[in-house]
C-alpha cells in the first residue's frame, strides 16, 4: 500500500509537472499562432480583415472648425493694434467617409494604389450654427500679395485692383466661403489668368492621390507604409524628414507595436509627415490601446529639431530660425504664407500670439493623439488638432497694409478630426482579436498555475509520507 501511495503520488506530482511544462510549450506556440494569423489578416489583399477596413473605414469620422472672429478689425489695420479674436464653434462636418477608389494591385512590388476620394458633409445638430453664419476674417487674398508680389512695382499695380473692389485686410465671410471657397472680387479683376476662388480647405471634394502603398505580402513591417504620393517617391522610413512622405496614413500602422516604436503618418491636408511616440496605455471599450501623442518637438525650431529645417523660409520673421511651434507649409499652398500649429498656438514661441489677444492654449483640449491598438497595429481612435494661421507683413505700397508696423501671424481656424471604433465594431473586435489572444493567455496561465501548484502540493505529500516511513 506505501508503494502504491508513493505511486499515486509520484504520478500526481508528474502530472503537474506536465501541465506546467505543456502551458509553459503552448506560450511560445500560441504566441507563434497569434502572429502568423495577424500577419495573414494584415496584409492588404482581396479577403484579408485589414483590406475589408482599409478600403472604406467603419469608423465615422468627424471634422469640428473653430473660427477666429476678429472684434477689431479697423484698429488693427489702421493703428496695427493686437488682433482680438473670438473663438466661435463647433462647426461639424463628418468626412473619411468614401471608399476608396481605382485600387490597382502590383503583386512584383508588393503594393497597391488608389484614390482617395475626399468629401464633406455638414452636422447641424452637433454645430452651433449654420454654414451661413457669417465672420470677420482675415482677407486671404490680400494678406498673401507681399508673399506673391515681392516687387514694388507688382505692388503698385496690384493695390489698383484691391482698392477698385473696395477690398480691406479684413473681411466678413460665412463659413461655407471661408472653408470651401468663395470668388475673391480683387483677384477677379485683374486682366490676366490668376485662381479666383479662395477658401482654407479649396478644393476639398476631389479625390487625394495617387497613393501607393505597401501591402506587407512580402514584410509586414511596411505595410501600409507610403511608397508613393502624387508622383513623389517615398525616400525613407525612419528618421523623418520634413522634405520626405514617411509613414502610413494614420489609419493602421504594420502589426506588433512596441512602446519605443515611433509612429509616422502623412497628412495631405498640409503636405507632411508626421510622428508620434507612445504617451500611455489605456483601456478603448475593452479594448487595450497604446495612445501615442505627437511631440511639442514636431512643432520645434531647426535648432531644436533639425528635421524642421524646411519649414523655416523666413529667417527674419522667424529670428533666423529660433522662433518655434509654427511650421511654414507654403510649398504645399501655391506660396501663400500659410503655417500651421497646434491650436492656440499651443507649445509656441510667446513672440507668435505676443499680437494676439483671446487665445488659451490647453494640452487635454489642443494636443494630437492616436490609440492604436499594439498587436494589429489598427488606429481604433484619434484626434488630429492643427491651427491654420496666415503671417501678414505690412505693405507700404498696398493700401489695406501700409497701417501695419508689424507682422502678424494671423489664426484663421482650429480644426479637430476625430474618430471613435463603433460600439458594435469594438464588439466585433473584442471576439475575433483582443477576446481570442486573452483567452489562450488565460488558459496558459491556467496550465502553469495549476500544474505549478499540483507539482507543489503531491511534493509535499510525498516528503510527508516517506518521513512517516522513515519513523
Amino acid at each position: 500500500m506505501g508503494c502504491d501511495r508513493n505511486c499515486g503520488l509520484i504520478a500526481g506530482a508528474v502530472t503537474g509537472a506536465l501541465m506546467a511544462v505543456f502551458g509553459g510549450i503552448l506560450m511560445p506556440v500560441g504566441d507563434i499562432l497569434i502572429e502568423k494569423t495577424v500577419k495573414k489578416e494584415a496584409v492588404l489583399e482581396e479577403g484579408t480583415i485589414a483590406f475589408k477596413s482599409w478600403v472604406k473605414t467603419g469608423t465615422e469620422v468627424y471634422r469640428q472648425v473653430w473660427i477666429f472672429d476678429v472684434q477689431n478689425p479697423e484698429e488693427v489695420a489702421v493703428n496695427s493694434s493686437k488682433i482680438k479674436v473670438k473663438q466661435r464653434g463647433p462647426y461639424t462636418y463628418r468626412v473619411r467617409y468614401l471608399a476608396k477608389e481605382n485600387i490597382t494591385h502590383d503583386s512584383e512590388t508588393h503594393t497597391v494604389s488608389f484614390l482617395q476620394p475626399n468629401g464633406a458633409i455638414f452636422e447641424p445638430s452637433l454645430s452651433v450654427g449654420t454654414e451661413n453664419d457669417t465672420f470677420t476674417v482675415l482677407n486671404l487674398a490680400v494678406a498673401a500679395v507681399p508673399h506673391l508680389y515681392p516687387s514694388a512695382f507688382v505692388q503698385i499695380i496690384v493695390n489698383i485692383f484691391i482698392k477698385k473692389s473696395n477690398s480691406s485686410m479684413f473681411q466678413k465671410r460665412t463659413l461655407k466661403e471661408l472653408l470651401w471657397g468663395y470668388k475673391d472680387p480683387f483677384l477677379s479683376l485683374i486682366p490676366y489668368p490668376v485662381p479666383t476662388t479662395v477658401g482654407v480647405f479649396y478644393p476639398y471634394n476631389t479625390a487625394d492621390g495617387v497613393y501607393k502603398v505597401f501591402n506587407g505580402k512580402d514584410d509586414i513591417s511596411k505595410v501600409a507604409i507610403i511608397d508613393t504620393y502624387k508622383g513623389k517617391k517615398h525616400l525613407s522610413y525612419w528618421p523623418s524628414y520634413c522634405d520626405m512622405i514617411n509613414g502610413t496614413d494614420g489609419a493602421s500602422f504594420p502589426p506588433f507595436i512596441e512602446k519605443t516604436r515611433v509612429l509616422q503618418f502623412f497628412s495631405s491636408d498640409i503636405c507632411r509627415s508626421f510622428y508620434a511616440v507612445f504617451g500611455a496605455e489605456i483601456n478603448l471599450k475593452g479594448i487595450p490601446v497604446y495612445r501615442f501623442i505627437l511631440p511639442s518637438l514636431a512643432f520645434a525650431s531647426p535648432l531644436q529639431n533639425p528635421d524642421n529645417h524646411c519649414f523655416c523660409t523666413e529667417k527674419i520673421i522667424s529670428k533666423n530660425c529660433t522662433l518655434y511651434g509654427v511650421l511654414d507649409i507654403g510649398k504645399c499652398k501655391d506660396g501663400k504664407p500659410v503655417y500651421i500649429s497646434l491650436p492656440h498656438f499651443l507649445h509656441a514661441s510667446p513672440e507668435i500670439a505676443e499680437p494676439v489677444e483671446g487665445l488659451s492654449p490647453n494640452e487635454e483640449e489642443h494636443s494630437t493623439y492616436l490609440d492604436v491598438e499594439p498587436i494589429t497595429g489598427f488606429t481604433l481612435q484619434f484626434a488630429k488638432r492643427l491651427q491654420i494661421n496666415v503671417l501678414v507683413k505690412p505693405g507700404k505700397s498696398i493700401g489695406a497694409l501700409k497701417g501695419l508696423k508689424q507682422n502678424y501671424m494671423v489664426p484663421v481656424l482650429w480644426l479637430n478630426e476625430t474618430g471613435t471604433i463603433g460600439d458594435e465594431k469594438a464588439e466585433l473586435f473584442r471576439n475575433q482579436v483582443t477576446g481570442k489572444i486573452e483567452l489562450l493567455g488565460l488558459v496558459e496561465m491556467i496550465l502553469i498555475s495549476v500544474g505549478a501548484v499540483m507539482f507543489t502540493a503531491f511534493m509535499i505529500s510525498y516528503c510527508a509520507c516517506r518521513l512517516k516511513s522513515v519513523e
